[in-house]
């Protein structure tokens, strides 16, 4: 599946400066190039984790597309970011996996790293010598941040941590984990529990477990994280000690959430050109199945919905990089775009018939994909409760607000 539409619609002119337009057309021939090759590849051998097109994207600082250039990143901001995943998950959500995974961890380094810290770790992911994740899942708690059982105790001048980590994106490809662990004495409130640790994946006492492949994201490392007894030391802390929470919180928000909304919106865009594509080629009544009226009323349906997802995805980030209140509306980007994408893949795989049966048939790709953008950065019960919070006036930290000047995006001197 190529990505499409060739061009950036004109819907999102208000979004896109002519930098983030040459991003789009940078991250399509990519994809057609590089990815589209590889993703059959990838289906086909869903025990593989692919690495060949981490490196390409690293090799193009696509991973630091967020960070300052005076640490070696792009400097080009949120929607920058956003295009990238969008357009490579237009033709594999798991490439566009790789990518938006290791931007979450270097958003809580940005926003709460300390300057020697940024200066440790980011030029290497600019330099894509290093890959990162971020390690909050858990299997007993799963999303549930109050839930982890994982502990750091303070021996000297080092923390050893214990503990397993669950569902961790590029935990295979990773270089260090930016791990949640529980700080305090049982009884002590979530908000102060929790810190956050950078922690090298050759530290002694870290296993990643084999790779199991998933329903969809094939060539994605989803894994578990093991920490026996791991030594690192105080100045792995990222953040002060019981600001875990906030960590993980504003990363979520700030980064999950976006970046989920990107990959939908990849995925949602193949749904929609796979099916019109195959109903305008298959004949029917001296004409094809695109003439039917009960088919096209179907599409529309889909097109509408694929319309309104695109302008949730960019609005938000676009508010992102201009420093405004915007945390419902990453949500809500999340959220949406989610529903509407499996909405379609459902309408999709209907429309198609049998042919839809097809493994080696994309759709079925797309449709397993997109199970995969649902739990992380929060269900949909989480997005609608955080939503029902800003409908009642009952907001908590606003983000984007606090930490709008961390990744400002540089001013693009060739925009209107």
């Amino acid at each position: 599946m190529s990505a499409t539409p060739a061009t950036p619609p004109p819907a999102l002119r208000p979004y896109l400066t002519a930098r983030h337009e040459l991003l789009w057309n940078e991250a399509d021939a990519f994809a057609a190039e590089h990815v589209a090759p590889r993703a059959v590849r990838m289906e086909a051998a869903p025990g593989r984790v692919e690495r060949k097109v981490a490196d390409l994207m690293a090799a193009r600082k696509w991973f630091a597309v967020t960070v300052p250039s005076t640490l070696g990143g792009l400097a080009a901001g949120h929607v920058a970011k956003t295009v990238l995943i969008h357009r490579i998950a237009c033709v594999s959500a798991a490439a566009a996996a790789i990518l938006q995974a290791t931007l979450i961890p270097v958003g809580a380094l940005l926003n709460f790293a300390t300057i020697e810290q940024q200066a440790r770790w980011l030029p290497r992911v600019a330099d894509g010598s290093l890959l990162l994740s971020i390690a909050v899942t858990e299997p007993s708690a799963g999303g549930h941040i109050g839930g982890i059982e994982t502990t750091a105790e303070r021996t000297g001048d080092q923390w050893v941590i214990t503990g397993t980590k669950a569902h961790i994106g590029n935990s295979h490809l990773a270089g260090a984990h930016l791990v949640l662990a529980r700080t305090a004495e049982a009884g002590v409130r979530t908000s102060q529990a929790l810190t956050a640790f950078m922690v090298e994946s050759d530290r002694p006492g870290l296993t990643v477990a084999a790779h199991r492949p998933g329903l969809g994201l094939h060539g994605f490392s989803v894994g578990h994280l093991d920490l026996d007894h791991v030594r690192v030391p105080a100045d792995n802390v990222v953040g002060e000690i019981g600001q875990g929470l906030s960590v993980a919180q504003s990363s979520s928000i700030l980064y999950g959430r976006p970046n989920l909304a990107a990959v939908s919106l990849g995925i949602h865009e193949a749904v929609v050109a796979t099916t019109t594509a195959r109903l305008k080629a298959r004949p029917r009544y001296r004409g094809a199945l695109s003439d039917l009226p009960v088919l096209r009323d179907r599409v529309g349906d889909m097109e509408a919905r694929l319309r309104a997802g695109r302008i949730l995805a960019y609005q938000s980030v676009h508010l992102l990089d201009q420093g405004l209140s915007c945390d419902a509306d990453l949500i809500n980007a999340k959220y949406l775009g989610h529903k509407w994408a499996m909405t379609s893949a459902q309408d999709a795989m209907e429309l198609h018939g049998a042919q839809a049966l097809d493994r080696d048939y994309v759709l079925q790709r797309l449709w397993r994909d997109i199970q995969h953008t649902y739990p992380p950065a929060g269900t949909g019960e989480v997005q609608r409760i955080r939503l029902a919070d800003a409908a009642f006036g009952e907001n908590h930290i606003q983000w984007s607000e606090r930490l709008a000047d961390a990744t400002q995006a540089q001013p693009d001197p060739t925009a209107a």
